[in-house]
């Protein structure tokens, strides 16, 4: 029996090998993206931001190949005083994100434009809080879709959601309502022209997913939600004993490109 140990092992090595290889062919490529969200307690925070994206950031991401870099604000909100930021881009792979902070980290030129916010001192921080997240694309979409959205870009309305769920198992049941159920479809077919949706991988609040769409104002975001609660296949989900209780904490942003963001 000792003699063979060796070669079951390789054998079963083998085995879960194709194996895998099997169910990857079998499935869609499902881009990954990187989200970061900064928090600003004042304006002074805020205008240093804005410097070091556009000055700093942004031309740093596209020497290393990166395309589709979003940025957006947050539109005031009396509920909360804090203002935030967002940036997205896609990535080619998860090694990429790895790579990309060495490379930054090597940009002399990143440095040198990008101090003022990189080196600020202690007593003046640049941001109160940034959190970075980890997503990939949702099978029923399977990549980041830039808007082509016609019209005035300040009166757009970008609208990032976040649901969290209270266990894994409720978290993949709402992913798959999102697919399987037909949410994504509604979606579409009601004209939200989604950025993405996105299955969090690594982030603050877990689990958690989470999905971009994009109005031309206000007025069209409010009345795209009126029609989608009041569709009938968005009612029949709601009732499907299937999708019960798979979310238990949602919140909604409400934002607009800078005028750098590429959309």
């Amino acid at each position: 029996m000792r003699v063979y140990a060796p070669l079951r092992s390789v054998v079963a090595f083998l085995a879960l090998s194709l194996c895998c290889l099997l169910v990857q062919a079998q499935s869609p490529n499902r881009q990954l993206f990187h989200l970061r969200k900064y928090s600003f307690t004042n304006l002074e925070q805020e205008r240093l931001a804005d410097y070091y994206m556009e000055e700093a950031l942004m031309p740093a991401l596209r020497r290393q190949g990166i395309r589709n870099i979003g940025i957006f604000k947050s539109h005031p909100n009396d509920s909360d005083s804090l203002r935030y930021l967002f940036v997205l881009h896609p990535l080619t792979s998860l090694n990429q994100l790895g790579r990309l902070d060495q490379a930054l980290q090597a940009d002399e030129l990143y440095h040198k434009v990008g101090a003022p916010f990189l080196d600020a001192p202690y007593e003046q921080p640049p941001y109160l809080r940034m959190e970075s997240s980890l997503l990939k694309a949702f099978t029923g979409m399977p990549g980041m879709r830039p808007s082509d959205l016609k019209g005035p870009r300040g009166q757009r309305v970008y609208e990032l959601r976040s649901y969290e769920s209270p266990t894994e198992a409720k978290y993949r049941n709402k992913v798959a309502m999102f697919n399987a159920g037909g949410e994504i479809t509604l979606f579409e077919r009601l004209g939200f022209n989604a950025v993405f949706y996105g299955e969090v991988l690594s982030g603050p609040r877990m689990p958690n997913l989470m999905y971009m769409t994009i109005f031309k104002d206000m007025t069209t975001r409010d009345s795209l939600w009126t029609q989608f609660f009041e569709s009938e296949k968005w009612k029949a989900l709601e009732k499907d004993p299937r999708y019960q209780h798979n979310v238990n904490q949602a919140d909604i942003f409400l934002l607009y490109p800078t005028p750098y963001s590429d959309y």
